[in-house]
């Protein structure tokens, strides 16, 4: 994953409250097994309306999606971030995040930040009536910002770490691939081990049996 610091993009106004995981990737789209590949199936169901802001042929290149209350609830289904990075969305920005929806979004690279109900309302305000006006979301500093506003937003810290590394749970633990080498060669020769090396513990110990 490449490291990230901000985004700055235009934004898409979501003016809709409790939008759950079924509403951005309905299930008929979740039985691939790859992580790509899902952009079509972004609110699949709305976009069948034509006036639907997904649908405006301004907010094609929109990477900052803001949002109402309770976006990501239901079900933790993975697919509904990798819908939204398909289509190319980078930061979504709400009042409220389904807590696994956020995990997921972080974990995937897209950042997922909580704002004031009064600031995400200014948000959308102005990206409804622009849709040239630019967000910046900066993990860096932990602020968002838009023309005049300027707001702070929190961020898991290890979350916030990995991002700005460019990693994932993988790349971070074989970062430590030496110590976890020097802790598994000095452990005691009776303890389970993956090594092809060191006996099962289904083995005799000390010729008992």
């Amino acid at each position: 994953m490449r490291p990230i610091r901000q985004h700055t993009g235009r934004s898409i106004p979501l003016r809709r409250g409790d939008v759950d995981t079924d509403q951005i990737i309905p299930s008929d789209f979740c039985r691939g097994l790859s992580r790509t590949g899902y952009q079509n199936a972004l609110f699949a169901g709305w976009r069948k309306d034509p006036d639907f802001v997904f649908n405006q042929s301004d907010r094609s290149d929109a990477t900052v999606l803001v949002a109402g209350p309770n976006f990501g609830t239901g079900s933790s289904r993975e697919h509904a971030v990798w819908a939204l990075r398909d289509w190319g969305i980078a930061a979504v920005i709400a009042p409220s995040l389904g807590d696994i929806f956020t995990r997921n979004a972080l974990r995937n690279g897209i950042l997922a930040v909580t704002l004031g109900k009064p600031v995400v309302e200014t948000l959308l305000d102005s990206s409804e009536s622009d849709p040239g006006f630019e967000i910046t979301v900066d993990i860096l500093r932990r602020e968002v910002r838009a023309a005049d506003l300027r707001s702070s937003f929190e961020v898991d810290s290890r979350a916030r770490h990995l991002l700005i590394e460019g990693l994932d749970d993988i790349d971070e633990t074989m970062r430590r691939e030496s110590s976890i080498r020097r802790y598994e060669e000095s452990r005691k020769y009776w303890l389970p081990s993956l090594g092809s090396d060191r006996p099962s513990i289904r083995e005799p110990v000390g010729g008992l049996t």
